[in-house]
């Protein structure tokens, strides 16, 4: 009678596939547990060098279960797909956030509810919108090795670290160029809600500063016509806080942001003001620039 012991499956060990799993698939997962999805363009741009390697390589992991996927309906004749987090990367990730809707919402009974809650969202073209911002802004890094992304925050994640404040960003960011280093809540705008809503905005973020930083407010908005009267409503606005304005479809590390009380010229990112506030005063390592290890396509070889 052999001894030997029969193969593994993937029904009997759902961590089996972990194994296949590189640097770059773990940290395109915890992107999906934060932000929900991403579309093929995104992750493209953001972590591979050629479309047909990122096609091959999200074709994999959605066939070991690491992702899930669906037809991107937010455009006319689009034919990308949209990846949100599968049975596997929903098992790495347990505390992901599960309903863009209703944050409070009873968590999802399967990887599959947690998709069509994302696929069904009212938020979805304006979460696609947000996480477009932040990876063209990483996709910046791969070509400017003294540019880095250093903190990501979704919706979300900002509301719950700032809510004391009242306010609720769209995103939250820290980027460093060199030396600088900027902090800024993002107000990504479609151009379906009046400028007095954005404006109405304000006073929140200001109270944020009575505890946190001073950081700027970059409002994101679909059309130059759309800048022109924001910053001129931003003219007469009673706040103290750097407001920053910028078009859809610029490059967001560029020299693209207009600040509402120096409209002379436009400014990169990282040249916009910025101020960490007390707790980065007590912690002045906390955005000191540190190169982890880069994205690789060689996998690990445990499980968990």
């Amino acid at each position: 009678m052999s001894s030997r012991l029969p193969p593994r499956s993937a029904a009997s060990d759902p961590y089996l596939h972990t194994r296949r799993l590189t640097s770059r698939d773990r940290l395109l997962l915890s992107w999906l547990a934060e932000h929900y999805l991403l579309s093929t363009h995104q992750v493209t741009k953001a972590l591979f060098p050629s479309g047909r390697s990122a096609r091959l390589r999200l074709t994999t992991l959605h066939r070991i279960q690491a992702l899930d996927r669906f037809v991107d309906t937010t455009a006319a004749a689009s034919n990308q797909y949209l990846y949100a987090l599968g049975p596997l990367g929903l098992l790495l990730h347990r505390d992901a956030y599960h309903d863009p809707d209703t944050p409070a919402a009873k968590p999802p009974r399967s990887s599959r509810d947690r998709a069509n809650r994302i696929v069904g969202s009212r938020k979805l073209r304006h979460l696609l919108g947000v996480n477009e911002f932040f990876t063209d802004l990483y996709a910046h890094t791969r070509t400017h090795p003294h540019a880095r992304l250093e903190r990501w925050w979704s919706e979300q994640h900002a509301t719950a670290a700032y809510g004391a404040a009242g306010v609720q960003p769209d995103g939250h960011g820290v980027w460093t160029v060199g030396d600088t280093t900027v902090g800024f809540f993002l107000e990504y705008d479609n151009g379906t809600e009046p400028l007095g809503r954005l404006l109405a905005k304000l006073r929140a973020y200001e109270r944020v500063t009575h505890f946190g930083p001073r950081y700027p407010i970059l409002f994101r908005v679909p059309s130059p016509g759309r800048e022109r009267n924001l910053l001129h409503a931003l003219t007469d606005a009673p706040a103290t806080l750097p407001m920053a304005t910028a078009v859809h479809g610029t490059d967001p590390a560029g020299p693209v942001w207009t600040l509402a009380s120096e409209p002379g010229w436009p400014r990169h990112l990282h040249e916009l003001p910025s101020d960490h506030g007390p707790y980065t005063a007590m912690n002045p390592n906390r955005f000191v620039r540190r190169d982890p290890e880069p994205p690789t396509d060689q996998p690990h070889h445990t499980t968990p």
